[in-house]
């Protein structure tokens, strides 16, 4: 009987095990890595060279699935709202895996794409080149949070069941459940967010003029 085949190692295959032990473990070591993928570390070096180098293909796993492309088609606030939900979409999926990426460096060019459309079409707007990083990071800082209460639990805050007349517990009785809490607080974080991106452009405007 001849040997089971083994799947053909590549950048590919690496990063979608890399993200398993992520999902699972919320980090991974190169060891485990090789473990997970039964082969040596040697053989991952041969495709990545050292560990940042898998965590940015992690990265890239990811965020491939964030859409930037209403930026060339939608006006700039329209496509925000499509970058952000998928932006949103794409972490929630793997929320574990945000404490990795959002403290690693991102070089790989496939990963800075998302920020390439985001930036021009920021620009194109109008936004001057010194604020449209500080409005990307505004953005990503609400919705890496966004993205981790889609994950959290139904129920975020209990109150004590013995109080009925306080302002938190009618607040919390009147609020939306299940999947309708995180979606509701989204929805008005990010509009929240565009408005004052919206005024942001307007005094950008004035001080040009």
């Amino acid at each position: 009987m001849g040997r089971p085949r083994v799947a053909r190692l590549d950048r590919e295959r690496i990063a979608e095990a890399a993200l398993e032990l992520v999902d699972r473990d919320g980090d991974f070591r190169m060891p485990d890595l090789a473990r997970h993928l039964n082969v040596q570390v040697s053989s991952i070096y041969h495709h990545a060279k050292g560990r940042a180098a898998v965590v940015e293909l992690v990265r890239h796993r990811v965020v491939r699935e964030i859409d930037g492309s209403a930026f060339e088609r939608l006006p700039w606030d329209e496509a925000f709202s499509e970058w952000a939900r998928s932006y949103r979409a794409a972490f929630s999926r793997h929320p574990t895996a945000i404490r990795l990426l959002a403290t690693e460096t991102v070089r790989d060019p496939g990963s800075l794409s998302v920020y390439h459309s985001a930036a021009a079409g920021l620009r194109d707007a109008g936004f001057p080149d010194d604020h449209i990083m500080a409005v990307i990071t505004a953005a990503e800082n609400f919705l890496l949070g966004a993205a981790l209460d889609a994950a959290a639990p139904e129920v975020m805050i209990e109150a004590d069941p013995t109080t009925t007349d306080d302002a938190l517990t009618r607040a919390l009785a009147a609020a939306p459940r299940g999947p309708e809490r995180a979606e509701q607080a989204f929805e008005l974080g990010l509009a929240a967010l565009l408005a004052g991106f919206h005024n942001l452009l307007q005094e950008c405007g004035a001080v040009q003029r």
